[in-house]
């Protein structure tokens, strides 16, 4: 076996950006649509009331989460695209200098003068806009920006996400609401700190404590205002 086919390296810096999508939407979605069952849950004990706000939230928390990350990587692409024009028109005005400023690059890299000017050379030959674009802007084309997906990534995360205290509170029995959502919440954003480390090809306590952690305080929040909203109104009423 050869020392290219056994030695295999995996790295995950590439998949960075959508792991860190992946886990926003996930999480976004456990919180929120649990906080918000939890908030309606401690003003009223009504299930029917309590889905119909969770499936409210689910559909809107979906929608926006494309919408935001749609057009947020749509800003990015169209940076991108104006910082290529740029380039490519520098390109063609002076490609001599170009070539250069490509070799000097390099030469910041650590490669020594002689062989920066002979990469710049052969790569200014083939596909200069490609070099330029990959060593002096920083796109390459597995980070390249893509809105549509970024945005279909976020809301199916944040669905799949959601759903886990709307199925806990959908089959918990009656008088169990509150604690099946915090319940399946809480296994949720330990099973999401998990992945997110694993991923990451490190798992540490602190990283799951984390996400449980800021979980639990978004979640106390709502269902503290929640309580103190149903007091309000029965005391007013």
């Amino acid at each position: 076996m050869s020392s290219r086919q056994s030695h295999k390296e995996q790295h995950r810096l590439a998949i960075g950006g959508s792991l860190r999508a992946a886990a926003l939407g996930a999480n976004d979605g456990i919180v929120s649509v649990s906080s918000l069952l939890l908030g309606i849950a401690a003003a009223s004990g009504d299930r029917t009331h309590i889905l119909i706000g969770g499936i409210a939230a689910l559909v809107g928390g979906a929608m926006s989460m494309a919408a935001g990350e749609y057009i947020s990587v749509s800003a990015q692409r169209d940076l991108e695209q104006a910082e290529l024009g740029i380039e490519r028109r520098e390109l063609a005005e002076d490609p001599v200098a170009e070539e250069a400023e490509l070799a000097r690059i390099y030469e910041a890299r650590g490669v020594s003068k002689d062989l920066a000017a002979q990469v710049a050379g052969q790569l200014t030959a083939t596909d200069p806009l490609g070099a330029h674009a990959r060593d002096e802007l920083g796109i390459t084309e597995q980070l390249k920006a893509r809105p549509l997906s970024a945005a279909l990534a976020s809301a199916t995360s944040f669905t799949v996400g959601a759903i886990l205290p709307l199925a806990a509170t959908y089959l918990s029995p009656a008088g169990a609401v509150e604690p099946a959502i915090l319940a399946s919440s809480l296994l949720g954003l330990i099973l999401l700190g998990y992945l997110a480390g694993k991923a990451g090809s490190q798992v540490t306590l602190r990283g799951i404590a984390r996400v449980v952690l800021w979980g639990v305080i978004a979640m106390g929040v709502t269902w503290l205002a929640g309580h103190l909203v149903s007091g309000f109104t029965q005391t007013t009423g």
